[in-house]
C-alpha cells in the first residue's frame, strides 16, 4: 500500500531532490574557492532582478516546455523518447521551408504556418521509430537515439547544400522575410510604453504557444478517450490490450504527438530568435526535456515549473561564467546534479520519505 500522499510525491520529493543537488553544488563551488552564497546571489540578481535576464530565462523555458511536454506524452504511454534533439532539428527544417518559400503577409499567419510545418516534420521523424517499435519490435530508446544522428546529417545536408544562399560561407539558410519575424517581449513592452524592459532578450510570442501546449496536453491526457487509452497502455500494456486498446495505434499516436511537440520548439529558436535555420540550434534542449518531464512528474503544470527552473539555471549559469571564476563546465556539472537527483535518483529520495510517512501513519 502506498502510504505517501500524492502531494508529497508531486511536491515534496522534487523539493528534497533539489535541496540535495544544491548542497552538493555548494560543496563543488567551495572546492574551487568561490562562495556558494555569492554565486546564488549573482544567479538570482542576473536572472530575476533584470528584465533582460527574465527575457533569456523565458526563452530557454520555452524550449524546455516543448521538449518536456513531448517526453511526458511518450512517458504516459510507457515510451522513452530520447529523440527530441533530432525531432526538433527536423522541425526546424519544416519551419525554414514554410518561412522561406511561402509569402506570408504577417507574422500572425506565419507563426501558424510555421507551427504546422514544425509539428508535421517532427511528427514524421518520430513516427518512423514509432513504427519500428510498434510493428517490428525495435526498442524505442535505441531507434530514437540513432535518429538523432540521422537528423543531424539531414540538417547538415540541407544547410551546406540546397538551402544555403549562393556566396555564403555559413552553414545556414538565408534570413527569413521580415513579415515572418516574431514580436519579442521587448517589442511588446515598447507597445505598452515600457521602453527599458527585456532589452535584447530573445524571448518572443512563442512562449504563449508553449503555454497553450501545456493546456492542450493536459486536456488530451486527462480529458479525452485517447488520453485514457495512452495512460492505460502505459500503466499496463496487457490489460489495455485485453480491454481492446490497440497498442500499435497508441504507440504511433503518442510518439507522433511527442515528435510534433519537439518539432515546435523550433518556432522559438529558428523563427523567433535566429530568424533563419542554423546548425546546432537545439543546444541540448531535447535531452533537457527528459529531466524536465521527470521532475515535473509528466504533468503539464509540473513541466512548466521544471522548465522555469532549468531556464533559471541556464541563464544563471551564464551569469556565473561571465562574472566569476566558476568555469562554464562547472555550470554544466551543477545542471547535471539537478538532473541526477530529480531524475535518476528519485527513488533514493522517495524511499526514506515513504518510511517517514509510514511511521507517522502507524503512529
Amino acid at each position: 500500500m502506498d502510504v505517501m500522499p500524492k502531494w508529497a510525491d508531486v511536491v515534496l520529493v522534487p523539493i528534497v531532490s533539489l535541496v540535495l543537488a544544491a548542497f552538493l553544488s555548494a560543496l563543488l563551488i567551495l572546492a574551487i574557492g568561490e562562495s556558494p552564497s555569492e554565486a546564488l546571489k549573482l544567479m538570482v540578481e542576473g536572472t530575476l532582478m533584470r528584465s533582460a535576464g527574465w527575457g533569456y530565462m523565458l526563452y530557454y523555458t520555452t524550449n524546455f516546455i516543448f521538449t518536456g511536454l513531448a517526453v511526458s506524452v511518450a512517458f504516459h504511454a510507457a515510451l522513452f523518447n530520447i529523440g527530441g534533439e533530432g525531432q526538433a532539428m527536423i522541425g526546424g527544417l519544416g519551419v525554414a521551408l514554410v518561412c522561406l518559400f511561402i509569402p506570408w503577409p504577417h507574422w500572425s499567419l506565419a507563426i501558424i504556418g510555421a507551427s504546422f510545418g514544425a509539428a508535421i516534420f517532427g511528427m514524421i521523424w518520430a513516427g518512423l521509430p514509432a513504427y519500428l517499435q510498434a510493428k517490428r519490435g525495435s526498442h524505442i530508446v535505441i531507434t530514437t537515439i540513432m535518429f538523432n544522428f540521422i537528423a543531424a546529417g539531414v540538417l547538415n545536408f540541407f544547410l551546406v547544400g540546397a538551402l544555403k544562399p549562393k556566396g555564403s560561407m555559413d552553414p545556414a539558410t538565408a534570413n527569413f522575410p521580415t513579415s515572418t519575424h516574431l514580436p519579442t517581449f521587448e517589442d511588446m513592452a515598447q507597445i505598452l510604453g515600457i521602453e527599458k524592459m527585456f532589452r535584447s532578450a530573445p524571448a518572443n510570442v512563442s512562449f504563449f504557444i508553449a503555454l497553450l501546449a501545456c493546456v492542450a496536453v493536459w486536456y488530451l491526457i486527462w480529458r479525452t478517450p485517447l488520453g485514457y487509452e495512452i495512460r492505460a497502455l502505459g500503466k499496463s500494456g496487457p490489460a489495455a490490450r485485453y480491454a481492446g486498446v490497440g497498442s500499435v495505434k497508441i504507440i504511433m499516436i503518442a510518439m507522433m504527438i511527442s515528435g510534433a511537440l519537439c518539432g515546435m520548439m523550433a518556432i522559438n529558436t529558428t523563427q523567433g530568435e535566429s530568424e533563419r535555420l542554423i546548425l546546432n540550434f537545439t543546444e541540448g534542449a531535447g535531452f533537457i526535456g527528459i529531466a524536465v518531464a521527470l521532475m515535473g512528474r509528466s504533468h503539464p503544470l509540473g513541466v512548466l515549473l521544471a522548465a522555469l527552473l532549468f531556464g533559471f539555471l541556464y541563464q544563471g549559469g551564464a551569469e556565473l561564467a561571465l562574472w566569476t571564476k566558476i568555469p562554464r563546465e562547472m555550470i554544466i556539472v551543477i545542471q547535471a546534479l539537478v538532473i541526477l537527483f530529480t531524475g535518476a535518483l528519485t527513488l533514493m529520495v522517495r524511499a526514506p520519505l515513504e518510511r517517514l510517512f509510514l511511521a507517522v501513519w502507524k503512529g
